[in-house]
């Protein structure tokens, strides 16, 4: 029987919802049979969409027989939470060997890209909020863990086209011009129809673009 039902908010994504909820492994309450509907509507864990609901199961102990007359170490498996993000430049090119600092939860990274412009850090479970610096370049700009749509969303696409470097505004604006420039300028970029329109190639495209 499940105990627990977890409406998804603005933020959420799996692994910190098991922190939440007390469980080491996302994967324990992703790959329960309840969550079957969740699985085949959204593709990945840790891109869920707020009012998704989650099904979290009662915990069941873990019983192990050992004498009672020596000292026994249990080792607890945990899966780390990676945040990973990558640096291109104005053609699309990474961003290589460029040194960059990552806050998040009062932490600071230095972290340095590596030849695909990717920098990757283990951060806090819990963590939904950042802030990247690159100070060779004086840019900065936050970063939001768990903020990002499913792709097929409205809110999903934009968000995409916002962290590739195609719409400048903000996700949520629905500025439709501006939006439809960009969608053309990606497309004209990716050898896709010039239709100004989300359709499915061009989402299949952004996803893969984007990474996720």
């Amino acid at each position: 029987p499940m105990s627990t039902r977890h409406t998804v908010a603005d933020g959420d994504h799996m692994t910190g919802i098991a922190e939440k909820y007390g469980f080491k492994d996302f994967h324990t309450i992703w790959d329960h049979a309840d969550n079957e509907p969740l699985r085949q509507l959204r593709s990945e864990p840790h891109v869920l969409f707020p009012g998704d609901v989650v099904a979290i199961p009662d915990k069941t102990p873990r019983k192990e027989a050992r004498p009672t007359d020596k000292l026994h170490r249990f080792r607890l498996l945990s899966k780390p939470l990676k945040l990973r993000i990558a640096l291109k430049d104005f053609d699309n090119l990474p961003i290589k060997g460029q040194a960059c600092e990552l806050t998040v939860d009062g932490a600071t990274f230095h972290l340095t890209t590596d030849g695909d412009g990717m920098i990757e850090t283990p951060i806090p479970k819990a963590a939904t909020t950042g802030l990247l610096k690159v100070p060779d370049l004086d840019i900065e700009f936050p970063v939001k863990i768990g903020h990002l749509d499913p792709f097929d969303e409205e809110s999903g696409w934009q968000g995409r086209l916002v962290n590739l470097g195609y719409y400048p505004g903000a996700v949520g604006d629905n500025d439709l011009e501006p939006l439809r420039h960009a969608l053309e300028e990606f497309q004209c970029d990716h050898a896709l129809p010039v239709t100004g329109e989300p359709d499915g190639a061009t989402l299949a495209k952004l996803k893969a673009e984007h990474g996720s």
